[in-house]
């Protein structure tokens, strides 16, 4: 059983806060020295992963890119020592990940455009005034130390709908189901979001798949910088503004839904794998059931090795392509390494039913991923799972709902043994979703920050 120093964790990591507002700030570290000053300022105001008595009015974390550890002055021996793919930069990743179009870097806010961004204070609190409070806060640390300029802030947060928060996003689905268990994490495990056993349990995975310094499921420890100091307790973050297209979305669906045996519910329910409350399709395949919504213990316990076919849950459909479970057989274990932790909220206004909405207007998700290793895990589940479709034997066949279509893509829907309920290809598909920018991030432990305020990391 694997025991974790919460106190030396950044909280961000280790749960989601669930607060309705955050706001995320990107700053330009000013040189090392008022850098070093200022990492040493936000060691007093960093939340971390301790177990609260009372939950405070609002959070602040911390994350670095390459160029902000560079910046800091990190010793070469060091900077060399981090993955590849988190020193190129999520820029230079765009044709793996097929960034391509208008999800193109040069098509991307012009904050990500200019790469002065280095540094991450992720913000969450309990209202708009006390999240006000605390960034009046750190302009003011910024202000004394020098430490940094703040170039950007992105607001983002639950989305209000007929006067309440919900967990809704943007196209109308009820979001943050299965992020994965893993040992030492010391919260109430649900079933199907850990790993499958042979023996049909779900227990959690091992810490290394999401932290740094520990073993991960092939008994490895994932490649990390040195020294060890570093890199113990830390984890590399994916931060990715995600547009959505809504007008695009509901127009597909209004189009095809007529179509469609289902309906145009069932069709929205068959691109993600679940109905918009939140049912999942392989549970409840005809309708809609508040009764599983509300069940932590039922809502994500399923798999899809009885359902090869995609007959309740397509093979295409969102939440299978991007954890498929046991569909790929050896009970899962193929999955297990590339299992990644989401984090983030939705950013702008909720368009309602019925009101004319517009793809221009300022909306979208900010997905933020946890991962001990990018390329493993979330480049690999883009690139291969959201992008590709060989693995799930559908071709070039890309995600439906996050897929770069680019206006030509295709995706069939399966079908089952009932006449009336024939296989639908889904064709003509647009991008629903395009990026606006982001960046591959390095979230340290309180005690990487202290090596690196007091510039003491020795790499030897």
């Amino acid at each position: 059983m694997v025991k974790l120093n919460a106190a030396d964790i950044q909280g961000f990591a280790l749960r989601g806060y669930t607060y309705p507002v955050a706001r995320y700030a990107l700053l330009e570290i000013a040189d090392a020295d008022s850098g070093r000053a200022l990492v040493r300022r936000f060691l007093d105001e960093i939340t971390t992963a301790e177990r609260w008595d009372t939950k405070p009015g609002s959070t602040l974390n911390v994350a670095f890119t390459y160029q902000g550890l560079v910046r800091l002055g990190l010793p070469d021996a060091t900077l060399l020592s981090f993955p590849v793919e988190f020193v190129q930069g999520m820029k230079a990743r765009s044709l793996i990940l097929n960034d391509t179009g208008r999800s193109a870097p040069e098509n991307w806010d012009p904050v990500w455009c200019e790469g002065c961004a280095q540094a991450w204070v992720g913000i969450y609190a309990a209202s708009a005034e006390l999240l006000d409070r605390r960034c009046d806060s750190l302009r003011q640390i910024l202000e004394e130390t020098g430490g940094a300029r703040l170039l950007y802030t992105q607001d983002a947060g639950m989305l209000k709908i007929d006067g309440a928060y919900t967990a809704k996003e943007h196209f109308g689905y009820t979001d943050g189901f299965g992020n994965p268990d893993f040992e030492g994490a010391d919260r109430k495990s649900q079933p199907g979001q850990g790993k499958l056993t042979k023996e049909g349990q779900w227990v959690p995975l091992a810490t290394g798949e999401f932290l740094l310094g520990y073993r991960d499921e092939a008994g490895e420890l994932p490649v990390a910088p040195v020294p060890h100091l570093l890199a113990q307790n830390g984890t590399f973050m994916v931060y990715r503004k995600l547009h959505e297209n809504v007008a695009t979305f509901r127009d597909y669906l209004e189009q095809h839904g007529s179509s469609y045996a289902g309906g145009k519910d069932k069709l929205a329910a068959k691109f993600v794998g679940r109905w918009q409350d939140g049912t999942p399709l392989e549970l409840s395949p005809d309708r809609p059931d508040q009764a599983l919504v509300k069940d932590p213990q039922r809502n994500t316990r399923f798999t899809y090795g009885n359902d090869l076919e995609g007959a309740r849950c397509p093979i295409g459909a969102h939440i299978r392509r991007t954890n498929p479970r046991d569909a790929f057989g050896f009970d899962g274990q193929l999955v297990n390494r590339r299992r990644i932790m989401r984090r983030g909220l939705p950013y702008g206004q909720w368009t309602p039913y019925g009101e004319p909405a517009s793809d221009a207007a300022e909306h979208g998700v900010i997905f933020i991923v946890l991962n001990a290793s990018i390329f493993r895990q979330f480049e690999f589940v883009h690139q291969q799972w959201i992008e590709y479709g060989n693995d799930a034997h559908q071709g070039s066949d890309k995600d439906l709902l996050l897929g770069n279509h680019g206006g030509g893509g295709k995706v069939v829907i399966q079908g089952t043994t009932d006449p009336a309920n024939p296989p639908y290809i889904c064709t003509g598909l647009p991008n629903f979703v395009e990026l606006r920018g982001g960046d591959y991030f390095f979230m340290p432990s309180l005690t990487a920050l202290r090596l690196i305020a007091t510039d003491s990391v020795d790499p030897r």
